[in-house]
């Protein structure tokens, strides 16, 4: 008879462990070999400068955990940071009221998704890769591909060039979404919604959960979360083009995937994407400290996608492997 694993065994050995190791040891070591990189001014610099991939990622999670995915988050970032210039600068509107206008816009631009693919039963790779495009599309149009929003007011670009309480000011909204999705996700039965979405569509549905709501309520959150990022970015840059946010998307999935959530939907959890939020911005700024050349960020942030994609099918291999070995052993005839 097997004694029960002790709790602390099985702890030690969870994803979100391990990556929290993982990132202790890429602290030290950019710590040791970089300048200045342990320092608290720079702790401030990367969470500011990860606050929108950390939003994006955070968006990301429920809608993976569902075995969905999507791929137009910096795209549709971009074009809210667009609109959000055109609202304050051209239509004259209040900051306020701007970034309200923004968030409409990011709900519609999620709710479009969410149409396509739970009235339409499109596949969402292909509907936000359509998105991605289009959203992307209409900002280049909008600015003709050379017009910038600047110049907005101090008491504006505040939000994201400044301290608040000793902590950059984005880092209570930051904070604040962390707060939501993790009850969300692991305190409500939409969480557990999520998850059994990623499992077994189909028996969910049997089950009686309005399946299209849960899955078109998280496309709507991304879009509006989306916009939230838009006017952070363009708060921190203080400036918005139509290049804003381009390839955030990327990085959002590399985070919530390298954090543990399954790409197939069904596993994962909102405290392994901020581990990996956090792990490829220490990255990417110890790059900067230690190693000089910028370049080398996006081959080792893509380095760390494809070890995120492979540690996710990789407990599956070896599970089947075992299994298939334990099947030989008992097939084989007793001497």
């Amino acid at each position: 008879m097997n004694a029960k694993q002790p709790t602390w065994k099985k702890n030690l050995f969870r994803h979100e462990a391990i990556l929290l190791v993982v990132l202790i040891a890429e602290w030290i070591f950019f710590d040791v070999i970089g300048r200045n990189f342990g320092t608290y001014d720079n702790s401030c610099d990367i969470l500011r400068h990860s606050c929108e991939i950390g939003l994006l990622a955070l968006a990301m999670t429920p809608i993976i955990l569902t075995g969905g995915i999507d791929l137009s988050v910096g795209s549709l970032l971009g074009l809210c940071a667009i609109l959000f210039g055109k609202f304050w600068r051209d239509a004259h509107l209040p900051i306020p009221v701007a970034a309200l206008c923004t968030l409409g816009v990011g709900a519609l631009a999620g709710g479009l998704n969410a149409a396509l693919i739970t009235r339409l039963r499109l596949p969402p790779l292909i509907v936000t890769l359509g998105t991605f495009s289009l959203f992307r599309g209409l900002a280049e149009a909008i600015t003709r591909g050379v017009d910038t929003f600047t110049n907005f007011p101090n008491s504006f670009l505040f939000l994201g060039q400044e301290r608040w309480l000793g902590i950059p000011a984005q880092a209570p909204i930051f904070i604040g979404a962390v707060i939501f999705f993790w009850l969300l996700v692991h305190q409500t039965t939409f969480g557990r919604t999520f998850r059994a979405l990623g499992f077994a569509p189909e028996g969910v549905r049997f089950a009686g959960v309005p399946v299209e709501r849960r899955i078109a309520m998280t496309y709507v959150l991304a879009g509006i979360i989306s916009a939230i990022a838009a006017i952070i970015y363009t708060a921190r840059l203080g400036q918005a083009k139509a290049d804003a946010g381009n390839g955030y998307e990327l990085y959002a999935i590399t985070a919530v995937v390298l954090g543990g959530t399954s790409i197939f939907g069904g596993t994962g959890s909102v405290h392994g994407t901020l581990l990996g939020v956090a792990a490829i911005a220490v990255l990417q700024s110890g790059i900067v400290h230690a190693l000089q050349p910028s370049e080398m960020a996006g081959m080792l942030t893509g380095a760390l996608l494809i070890l995120a994609l492979t540690s996710s099918v990789l407990p599956k291999m070896i599970s089947g492997l075992r299994a298939r070995k334990s099947a030989l052993k008992l097939s084989k005839p007793i001497a």
